[in-house]
């Protein structure tokens, strides 16, 4: 079957599934293959759930008249993506950078789907199979489509762009992420800026922030627009407040750097036409979710969790925050930054000396990175926290809690009170 006939299927009902566990009546179920699992084994049961059909690229598992035969299957959904985007023609926004991608993306989709049809990347569905799945989860509805794009490695924000062609590309920053896999900082750089890369080739728009040096020495040849620096901080306790044309915007989200993240979606928000009023409705009326930036009052403690990810980047600008907060007893709970290789010991040996001239009461270390560093309070896993926790409960005090994806640090909620 060519990609015009798949597209013609797909179109009957815009519905896409690659797991049996969420399947939805009369969608195509993609049967995609990784290390420790093969879809194709699932076929049968996809169509028992209601999968109206099933592609598969191994001819043992063939359904007469309800499965699709392919060469691969991740290249015919990536292929069928691009397909459905390019039949759209809606203007599309991509969104990458080291810190900040989602909840940029998340702000930018409250202002936008105030008076457009828009429709977003769910969650961080933002790699070689989140990208596609965002792109075919636009209908012939959507009127505006805004892409995350993550990535960990050179080429990858290359291939995500020729996936999704992006009309307006906005880079969040270049920070200190996933510095194992692009190889230091200088390939962060030029990894992320593949971004720019494609949007000069192709005479597309980049957003920009003028007070960041990198960006605007790799984006002077580009068609641009700029961050609208006219919006200034008011006030950062214990939200984020902002004046924006003779108007405060009173936030749900905490430290300053949200700052940049807001006035990005304010931006394109003003670029696509958004009214003041709509923008101001929707930047207030967002909250974070997801472990990222939340604001729990328990009991006897008041908890910033951030636990979402971190890397020495985001890490440093939410300790500066957090020292910037008035309180009579701050307590960091700081967990291990992941995916930093032969750079791990110095920037966790670095975030440590770094705590020491904040003002901060008590910094709790938790993993086998900071394990090793010279932390006086450290402890080697989860389990040893949460034992010295039950043992020395923390009490009346603001924490702050971040780490990597994979500390899961949201468990202290179930035991700080």
């Amino acid at each position: 079957m060519n990609i015009e006939d798949l597209y013609s299927l797909y179109t009957k009902n815009y519905l896409v599934d690659t797991d049996t566990r969420t399947i939805r009546p009369t969608s195509i179920f993609f049967a995609l293959k990784g290390n420790n699992f093969n879809g194709n084994l699932f076929a049968k049961k996809a169509i028992e759930l209601g999968a109206s059909y099933c592609v598969i690229d191994e001819v043992e598992y063939e359904i007469k008249g309800l499965t699709i035969l392919v060469n691969n299957v991740l290249e015919t959904l990536q292929s069928l993506a691009t397909y459905h985007r390019q039949k759209l023609g809606i203007p599309i926004i991509g969104i990458t950078g080291s810190n900040g991608k989602t909840t940029t993306k998340e702000l930018i989709h409250a202002v936008l789907k105030t008076q457009f049809k828009a429709t977003a990347t769910r969650g961080n569905l933002n790699n070689h199979i989140g990208v596609p799945l965002t792109l075919l989860s636009f209908t012939n509805k959507t009127e505006i489509g805004i892409v995350e794009m993550g990535a960990n490695h050179q080429k990858e924000i290359e291939f995500l762009a020729t996936i999704c062609e992006p009309d307006l590309g906005y880079i969040t920053n270049f920070g200190k992420a996933h510095l194992e896999g692009f190889g230091g900082e200088e390939g962060v750089i030029k990894g992320k800026s593949e971004l720019y890369t494609y949007l000069r080739e192709h005479n597309k728009t980049a957003l920009i922030n003028p007070e960041d040096p990198i960006q605007l020495k790799l984006t002077s040849s580009l068609n641009s627009i700029v961050l609208n620096n006219k919006i200034t901080i008011k006030s950062i306790q214990p939200f984020l407040t902002l004046q924006y044309q003779n108007q405060e915007i009173k936030t749900h989200l905490v430290g300053a750097y949200n700052e940049t993240n807001i006035k990005a979606a304010i931006s394109i928000g003003e670029y696509y036409g958004i009214t003041k009023k709509n923008i101001i409705t929707a930047i207030e009326g967002y909250h974070p979710t997801n472990n990222r930036s939340q604001l729990i009052k328990k009991k006897s403690n008041t908890l910033l969790l951030d636990a979402y990810n971190a890397n020495p980047t985001s890490l440093l600008v939410a300790l500066d925050n957090f020292s910037s907060i008035k309180h009579s007893s701050k307590v960091a709970i700081l967990g291990d930054m992941f995916e930093l290789g032969e750079y791990a010991f110095d920037e966790h040996e670095n975030i440590v000396a770094y705590c020491k001239n904040l003002d901060i009461h008590r910094c709790i270390f938790v993993g086998e990175e900071f394990s090793k560093t010279t932390a006086l309070e450290k402890y080697k896993n989860f389990e040893k926290l949460k034992t010295e926790i039950k043992k020395s409960p923390l009490k009346n005090s603001y924490i702050l809690i971040k780490g990597s994806r994979g500390m899961s640090l949201e468990r202290l909620l179930e035991i700080i009170n």
